[in-house]
């Protein structure tokens, strides 16, 4: 079990407690009609979103890899859990659900969340800004008229906008909300300025009884206690066939999601590593979600953002966000269902303000074109789709950029010996992306008979490599001439000694390991 007792040394108090409590009704009050929308958008009742926004909250803010974050039912997910509950029924989403969190159970045992050090700094930058502007359009179907959500499928009202007087009412109320939010730490710091926003404009909208759509106008969120549940599947590979595509899926999106959160509140709060970790509460919450019925969740970048900034900094918080939204459920949701959605709205647009990294546009002009490049590219591709795919294509895009980068590295210094013989000190990586290069860069042809390759300032990286080397070898045996190699690690030694006509000088050869251990196999450098 987690530790929550208050430690002196950590600078607990009683004035830290009341800031973690406030913060947890701020997320809990922003949860309500996301939880509620994501459930529409996924075909499925608003109780199950709201139970899965409390027990993949309560979970992963009891076990996860970063205190601060906040975990619920999420739009990424919902997107995709639409086709499976139209085709086959919301029993197959839960046991979707239960396999999605022992994939993801599987990914933090193996450790694979270590691998989000693989996605560079231009994707985290478009995949911030991304999720800010899908957050804020997000928010627009709020202006539009009370309708059926359930046959929209894509938030409020039925396609009709807001105009007159209920639009200025709802634009001049998110104004209030936003205005309250930003003068209000500069008065104090008692109360969480969001919860500051929602309380004032709610007391405003209940005191002169202005007819604005409140949260009840998305649906009921009175319920009971989620209760045990097992799917009712057939347990059958039929049935795994069918969910175990979707199971995956959902599985990436959510780790993906959850660990760029999980590093983005890292570097606001100081704090590093978890990703393990958090891959096990994403899991783990998951599994016990989809046998409690509820629609399953990842880290939510909005919520965990207001989090934050209200001063949310311990497990207290997230904690504080599932309980009180079990108690909305449960006993006062009669109060919350009056609460204006211009309030939320508001709230949610100073999230994006403070989201989005304004920073970046300024320094799209000044950074490689490549890496300008990733971060637009990032951030189209998470509003037109998903994060999974941005997050996927803006990792391929510059892993491709870096390999042609270094591609383009690959030269020699080449210069003659007193003796005559020939050298060619490499310069740069040889892998696969430089081995045409570097083939190209010797003159067999017109070489005298003894030649020396000299790898001191370059890297042999992988099989491409050590095959260009053994063509290269293999033209210079052809015309007769002796090629020598210099500096390779002794790792290359014996895998290139063929036939006698590599001659590898060893003496000061460093000791490094290849990235990727290599065998011969009939003169034929193979990988294993």
């Amino acid at each position: 079990m987690p530790d929550l007792q208050l430690r002196p040394e950590e600078g607990w108090s009683l004035s830290r407690v009341r800031i973690e409590l406030l913060s947890g009704l701020t997320v809990a009050l922003a949860l309500v009609p996301e939880a509620v929308a994501f459930a529409f958008v996924a075909g499925v009742h608003p109780l199950v979103g709201l139970y899965a926004a409390f027990m993949v909250g309560l979970i992963t803010a009891l076990f996860g890899g970063r205190p601060g974050m906040i975990s619920g039912a999420t739009g990424a997910l919902a997107v995709v859990m639409v086709a499976l509950v139209a085709d086959h029924g919301v029993e197959y989403l839960f046991a979707t659900v239960v396999l999605m969190g022992i994939l993801q159970l599987i990914a933090g045992a193996m450790h694979w969340g270590k691998f989000i050090r693989l996605v560079p700094h231009p994707v985290m930058l478009g995949f911030v800004n991304g999720l800010a502007i899908v957050i804020f359009l997000a928010q627009l179907t709020q202006f539009k008229v009370p309708g059926s959500m359930e046959n929209t499928g894509h938030g409020m009202g039925g396609g009709e906008w807001l105009s007159g007087l209920p639009l200025v009412m709802m634009l001049g109320l998110v104004a209030l909300t936003m205005g309250v939010i930003w003068v209000m730490p500069k008065l104090t710091k008692l109360v969480p300025a969001p919860l500051a926003g929602i309380a004032v404009v709610a007391g405003v909208v209940i005191a002169l009884g202005l007819d604005v759509p409140r949260v009840g106008d998305l649906a009921s969120i009175k319920g009971g206690l989620p209760q045990f549940h097992i799917p009712s599947v057939p347990l059958t590979w039929e049935t795994f066939e069918i969910i175990l595509p979707y199971a995956i899926i959902l599985s990436a999106i959510g780790l993906i999601e959850s660990l760029l959160t999980l590093n983005l509140v890292g570097e606001m709060t100081g704090k590093r590593g978890g990703a393990s970790q958090e891959c096990l509460a994403q899991g783990a919450s998951n599994v016990v979600t989809g046998f409690f019925g509820g629609m399953g969740g990842c880290a939510m970048i909005g919520q965990s953002m207001i989090n934050v900034k209200s001063g949310g900094r311990t497990r207290i918080a997230g904690v504080a966000a599932a309980l009180f939204l079990l108690l909305f459920i449960l006993v006062a949701s009669p109060l919350i269902e009056q609460i204006p959605l211009a309030a939320l709205v508001g709230v949610m647009f100073m999230v994006v303000i403070g989201t989005f990294a304004w920073h970046s546009i300024k320094i799209l002009a000044r950074v490689p074109l490549n890496d300008a490049f990733v971060t637009l590219l990032v951030t189209v591709v998470t509003v037109a789709y998903d994060l999974a795919i941005a997050v996927v294509v803006g990792v391929i895009v510059s892993a491709l950029s870096y390999a042609w980068n270094n591609a383009r590295r690959i030269h020699a210094d080449i210069y003659e010996q007193q003796n005559g013989t020939k050298v060619y000190r490499l310069q740069g990586p040889l892998f696969f992306g430089s081995s045409d290069g570097f083939t190209e860069l010797f003159d067999v042809e017109n070489d005298p008979d003894e030649v020396v390759v000299d790898f001191a300032d370059s890297r042999v990286v992988d099989q491409s490599a050590l095959q260009a080397i053994e063509a290269v070898a293999g033209k210079y045996e052809a015309a007769s001439k002796r090629l020598q190699l210099r500096h390779l690690s002794r790792d290359c030694h014996k895998l290139l000694a063929k036939a006698g006509h590599l001659i590898v000088d060893s003496d000061d050869d460093p000791d490094y390991a290849l990235a990727v251990d290599y065998e011969v196999r009939t003169g034929i450098l193979g990988g294993h």
